[in-house]
């Protein structure tokens, strides 16, 4: 009788079997992101040096579990095998509050607002009006410095402190809230999101609850991921490219950033558009229109997504953003704009500061870094949307984001959540490099003078790492094409 085929493929004499070293990739991926979110960490580039070491060990592990292959007698699945892989890593995510972003604070704050019946726009976090509403991991008394400065402990909170003064009586008050002075500017679905968390649990429960809900909804995405690879042609094994990236685990995760949740209706939006003879436009159209309303960068996708019955998508998704939004106006007027005028120029999108527009910054100073940028984005949203069809949706919307995102060049990682899941159903795995240029360009501490100059360089190094990836798929297309006396379309190159 001959004996079962093992679950493994050895991959030849001599060679580790890939299910014991995928565990033990596993274990030591979880250890390092464990290290990599301790708090008060020595290592002042503890973070990056984490998150560069991770994705190492995530193309280490990715590449472990294509080995694996399923038995006759005990089938092993690749997806439970993503799935506890994602349940590891998320708990060594939420052994520590978040590493380097106190914005779910805000997301508390918003919630235990909206929870007591009071709009999240109608007040700042400083504004003794809500002080029976604040709980003691967010707020604390502080004390009056020399100058008239509010001095915080620096161990006050889970993250770091930040000394303000409460509003109107100007008693010293120290906060984990980023930008306590000034109103919210997330929009409806994240403060509808930030409401259902704080529902679920009780006031004095800290960022715990923003994480879990952050692997949650990782995990969902993973699913989706898991059902649309198949029938899409695709090995089920990449989903593990999303489930184990550091980019999920730390900034979706740790740090719970709601751009998590906007990347998954986003996805949800691509993947209704595309399922086979029943395409959904309307419904597609609501989810798109939903994320943007969790996170307004998400509209950068839309080029991609107007290849089929655009009417009815564009309608969908003006409707669902404003019935969204609907509540919040009546409440709150037109203070629903919250701080996003005042954040837009904070963050140097209207006049060049730092690493803004990076790549026309090698072309050009003075103001023409935003115009030449302007001008970019346009060619590239018109491009993507005369050349998008059902067969290589994934391939623009990767194109159309990645690149949107290499040209704007904001300082935040987490704007590539949404990036992540088109890279892996297009697998233009070149895109990797505009997130970790992201990483880089957040967590390098520094003089601007040495900062800066690397930043750039990240930018640069993966604008051509994509540049080289095109390169070589239009190579390949012309050479497949040349050997079945084909002709050359843009479609077939990419």
């Amino acid at each position: 009788m001959d004996a079962p085929k093992n679950t493994l493929d050895d991959g030849g004499a001599g060679r580790p079997k890939a299910a014991p070293v995928l565990a033990l990739l596993l274990l030591l991926m979880a250890a390092v992101l464990w290290w990599t979110v301790q708090p008060h960490n020595p290592f002042p580039l503890a973070v990056l040096a984490g998150n560069l070491v991770s994705w190492l060990l995530l193309a280490a592990a990715v590449r472990a579990l294509r080995r694996i292959r399923p038995a006759r007698t005990k089938p092993m699945t690749v997806g439970a095998v993503v799935i506890a892989g994602s349940l590891l890593l998320g708990l060594a995510a939420l052994s520590a509050p978040p590493a380097t972003s106190n914005d779910s604070a805000r997301y508390a704050w918003d919630g235990i607002v909206q929870n007591a019946g009071i709009s999240p726009y109608a007040h700042v976090p400083l504004d003794e009006s809500l002080v029976v509403l604040r709980p003691s991991w967010l707020f604390a008394p502080g004390t009056a410095a020399a100058k008239g400065e509010t001095r915080c402990a620096p161990d006050l909170f889970a993250t770091a402190p930040v000394p303000t003064r409460g509003s109107p009586s100007g008693e010293p008050l120290c906060t984990a809230i980023n930008r306590p002075n000034v109103p919210t500017i997330y929009p409806p679905t994240a403060e509808l999101y930030f409401l259902g968390i704080r529902l679920a649990v009780p006031d004095a429960v800290g960022y715990l609850a923003f994480q879990v809900g952050g692997l949650l909804v990782s995990l969902a995405v993973t699913l989706l991921l898991l059902a649309a690879l198949p029938r899409l042609g695709l090995p089920r094994y990449v989903a593990a490219v999303w489930a184990w990236s550091p980019l999920v685990l730390i900034e979706g995760v740790n740090n719970a950033h709601v751009d998590l949740l906007g990347g998954a209706l986003l996805l949800a939006s691509g993947l209704l558009l595309t399922a086979g003879k029943t395409v959904k436009p309307l419904r597609s159209g609501a989810m798109f229109g939903a994320a943007v309303a969790t996170k307004l960068i998400p509209a950068i996708a839309a080029p991609a997504l107007l290849f089929r019955r655009p009417v009815r998508f564009i309608g969908a998704a003006l409707a669902t953003f404003a019935l969204l939004y609907t509540p919040y106006v009546l409440t709150a007027g037109w203070s629903v704009i919250g701080f996003l005028p005042g954040y837009l120029k904070e963050e140097g999108y209207s006049d060049q500061i730092g690493i803004r527009f990076a790549l026309a910054q090698f072309v050009s100073g003075g103001p023409w870094p935003m115009l030449l940028s302007a001008a970019a984005l346009l060619a590239l949203a018109l491009t993507v949307l005369r050349r998008t069809t059902a067969h290589n949706v994934w391939e623009q919307q990767t194109q159309m984001i990645g690149l949107a995102l290499l040209i704007i060049s904001p300082n935040y990682p987490w704007y590539a959540l949404m990036l992540l899941p088109f890279v892996i159903l297009s697998r233009y795995w070149e895109y990797i490099g505009v997130m970790i240029a992201l990483n880089i360009i957040y967590l390098l501490p520094g003089d601007p003078v040495f900062s800066g100059p690397v930043n750039r360089g990240s930018l640069a190094a993966a604008a051509a790492a994509i540049a080289v990836g095109a390169w070589r798929r239009r190579l390949a297309s012309h050479l497949d094409c040349a050997r079945h006396g084909l002709e050359t379309t843009p479609e077939m190159a990419g």
